[in-house]
């Protein structure tokens, strides 16, 4: 089941204090504060809690990851002691094993947030953590990640998405690996501001903040070209994708014809020609009679990604498309 996330964010600050050292709290939502320690130093730090304003004058008790803590520890507003990265969930009971109360959950951010473990990279120059691609200009886009294998309970905290300080609304996959974001800007205007992305995922009490920023014209990638076909033996012709927008003077697609030698991939660098066209259709004039025709398509005013290849494979006078 889907949640829906209408992001908000943003936060007060605050400090806290151990011997001389000055460390910095944040209230990232409701119930989550956020510590944020230099990664190359041992840290003890004092954080204040408080169980409501409504318990000021009740017998409180409080509990961390439902354990009572040794001593005792008593009141409506009170101070614990994290050390390195052990946050965990406080919890606040009317008396020793009275009812709950509320709850507050301390999270560790390494400063600088720099020494990433919760996510892979994708593989690619310049891809990141986070990848985002758009079947075309109408606004919704869609965001993966990947958690590395050590840290697979990881689970998403918050998602902030905006443009501009707009916020956009998002939608968190099943599995916790990525989102479906609606940018509601109309796909005829020129992008003024970049799309951004942030993800707060945490793997127990370590928290890491992800970011990726993007123009949408940057991330819009075709749907595979359906429809290829072959007459006469040499000629193709494809169909603009099903997902790209009309009219196709305006949202305009170039296409990269390729021929690769007879049982390689399209990918292959075993080419025999390749070449960047306009049209839906292409003569294949080479004597060979054994290859395979490959074909891509692009948006051809912005340069962006490529469309999967769609192929036929041809054999004398066999063809399988």
């Amino acid at each position: 089941m889907r949640a829906l996330f209408l992001i908000v964010l943003y936060a007060g600050l605050c400090s806290a204090s151990s011997g001389s050292n000055q460390e910095n709290i944040e209230t990232l939502m409701d119930n989550v504060l956020v510590l944020r320690v230099p990664y190359s130093l041992s840290t003890s730090v004092y954080v204040p809690l408080s169980c409501g304003e409504a318990y000021q004058n009740q017998p409180v008790f409080w509990k961390k990851n439902g354990e009572e803590i040794e001593p005792a520890l008593q009141g409506n507003q009170v101070k614990v002691l994290v050390e390195e990265m052990n946050g965990g969930n406080y919890t606040c009971h009317l008396g020793p094993d009275g009812e709950y109360l509320n709850h507050t959950v301390i999270l560790i951010q390494l400063d600088p947030d720099n020494r990433t473990v919760i996510l892979e990279e994708f593989p690619g120059e310049g891809r990141g953590h986070i990848y985002c691609s758009a079947p075309n200009y109408n606004g919704s886009f869609h965001c993966t990640w990947r958690r590395s294998a050590t840290r697979s309970n990881a689970a998403v905290l918050l998602v902030k998405a905006e443009r501009n300080s707009e916020k956009i609304p998002c939608e968190l996959d099943s599995d916790g690996s990525g989102i479906l974001c609606k940018d509601t800007n109309c796909p005829y205007k020129e992008e003024q501001h970049r799309v951004s992305i942030t993800i707060y995922i945490h793997s127990y009490s370590r928290l890491e903040a992800y970011t990726r920023t993007f123009y949408l014209r940057e991330i819009v990638r075709p749907g595979k070209l359906p429809n290829l076909i072959i007459t006469d033996g040499k000629v193709f012709s494809w169909n603009y994708p099903e997902s790209w927008e009309m009219p196709c003077t305006y949202f305009g697609l170039q296409y990269q014809v390729k021929v690769v030698q007879k049982g390689f991939p399209c990918h292959s660098k075993k080419e025999i020609m390749s070449e960047t066209i306009e049209k839906m259709t292409y003569e294949v004039k080479i004597k060979p009679n054994k290859y395979v025709f490959c074909v891509r398509a692009q948006d051809k005013y912005t340069n962006g990604p490529f469309s999967h290849w769609s192929h036929c494979i041809v054999d004398k006078h066999t063809e399988v498309c």
